[in-house]
């Protein structure tokens, strides 16, 4: 080909010397166009067999390892066992909105029983990250919900013997309280030391997803239960599944290697330790922008948005007229969302761009917010709902993903319980606000309002803080 295209080119410049230059150069021209345009085929083919491969690299890992951290033995019992409590506990949350409910007949109550199962978290979550940082965490969760379990089995004989009050429910709801805003950082820093690094993303989308499932089933579970055998056997089922996760701990070894790196080095018997461990955690966030950026965003999130669960009982009672088992499906559409939205987390993996979720999900959880608020419509409210329920998800696991990295092993439990603080610790505040205001404004307003000043906050840092959309 390269002989035969030198000796036309001869043959043009004998025959027409004088544009001899001319047309060597468009030859050329013509030549190098055509070896360009070889190339560049060459590279498409290149590249749709690459981006083909890519696609089908993603799709198996998306398949194959979305669920790569129930490989660990350790985990698997740590999962199931927290799946059948938390059923249990959203099981008991309905139950226990509606108990609230009929026993007072205002929405006040039920913002202060929020307040009284959230307010132990405001003085007991920091001192329980020190605890998850000093002492043994599957121990620690062994006891803690040991006495949750007993709580909530008092609880139910109380009501079945028809001698509850709601001062009672509040006492018992403290109680509990108390349990997991201590057991709450251990909880989560346990994760780490159940999977390793290279598993935590994964893990932490998998522990959200078994928390969701049980927000969908809890709700169906109370919904059958409240034909069956009535609100006393809602608590004492919920007091029993205690005993799966306390086994489940129980049977809990470490055995895999590394895993004894994240132990406590020092003993609460030292003089001196809970306090200078607590400033040192509470200097070290306050050291890191993006951390406690983090923490703030929950923050507000929790403080005008968390209040909704304990006001659903009011939106099916009085504003969709609907019974005990219209609350259940409420709930569980909120869980249904949230549920999608953990198993879409564990099918991403590890992505890049988490900072982007974190904000993105908070406001399309406020806009939601706003909607479900001031619809009056069944069908439409359940959409929001849903829609809901996988925004917060989405923004919520992402932050605890990111705060396990962002931290080293020895600070772990002290972020882990602030990062608690954040949202548990302003819930009872925003419990109390919301209840106040409810009784004043109306509850549809109310949250509406809440989902609004939500969705200011997380537009104005969405803008103002590029360090973190680029985490």
């Amino acid at each position: 080909m390269r002989q035969h295209s030198s000796d036309w080119s001869a043959t043009v410049s004998v025959a027409w010397p004088g544009k001899r230059g001319r047309l060597r150069s468009s030859l050329q021209r013509s030549m190098f166009t055509l070896c360009v345009w070889r190339a560049s085929c060459a590279n498409g083919i290149k590249f749709v067999m690459s981006s083909r491969l890519q696609v089908e690299s993603r799709n198996n890992r998306g398949v194959g390892e979305m669920f790569r951290a129930l490989r660990h033995r350790n985990f698997r019992l740590f999962w199931s066992g927290a799946f059948l409590s938390n059923t249990g506990t959203w099981m008991q949350a309905v139950a226990q909105g509606w108990l609230v409910l009929q026993l007072s007949n205002s929405p006040f109550w039920l913002g202060v029983d929020g307040f009284m199962a959230t307010a132990p978290g405001l003085f007991l979550t920091l001192a329980g990250g020190v605890f998850a940082d000093l002492m043994d965490r599957r121990k620690l969760l062994i006891y803690t919900q040991a006495v949750a379990g007993v709580a909530a089995i008092t609880l139910g004989i109380l009501v079945l013997t028809h001698v509850v009050h709601v001062w009672m429910v509040l006492c018992l709801s403290f109680v509990t309280g108390c349990c997991m805003a201590l057991a709450g950082p251990s909880y989560m820093a346990l994760v780490f030391d159940l999977v390793g690094r290279e598993d935590l993303a994964n893990a932490v989308a998998l522990n959200s997803t078994q928390f969701q499932l049980a927000r969908v089933l809890g709700p169906v579970a109370a919904g059958a239960g409240f034909k069956l055998f009535g609100l006393p056997g809602c608590f004492i089922a919920n007091g029993i599944s205690f005993v799966f996760v306390v086994i489940a701990m129980m049977m809990v070894k470490f055995d895999r290697p590394n895993a004894g790196e994240s132990r406590p080095t020092r003993s609460m018997k030292e003089k001196g330790v809970f306090v200078s461990d607590l400033i040192a955690g509470l200097r070290y966030v306050a050291g890191r922008p993006r951390v406690s950026m983090l923490l703030i965003i929950s923050a507000v999130t929790s403080l005008f948005g968390a209040p909704y669960i304990y006001m659903t009982p009011v939106f099916a009672r009085d504003i969709f007229h609907l019974g005990e088992t219209g609350l259940a499906v409420l709930m569980g559409m909120a869980g249904a969302g949230a549920l999608f939205g953990a198993l879409f987390l564990a099918y991403l993996g590890d992505f890049r761009r988490k900072g982007w979720f974190v904000l993105g999900g908070d406001l399309a959880f406020a806009i939601c917010l706003i909607g479900f608020s001031l619809s009056t419509r069944f069908g439409l409210s359940l959409v929001f709902l849903f829609a809901l329920g996988f925004a917060i998800v989405c923004s919520v696991a992402v932050t605890n993903t990111l705060l396990q990295k962002l931290v080293p092993d020895e600070m772990r439990g002290r972020v882990m319980s602030m990062f608690m603080l954040s949202f548990i610790g302003a819930m009872p505040i925003g419990n109390l606000i919301a209840g106040a205001a409810s009784h004043r404004f109306g509850v549809q307003r109310t949250l509406a309002a809440g989902g609004l000043i939500i969705a200011i906050f997380a537009t104005i840092v969405l803008v103002r803080s590029p360090r973190l959309r680029e985490l």
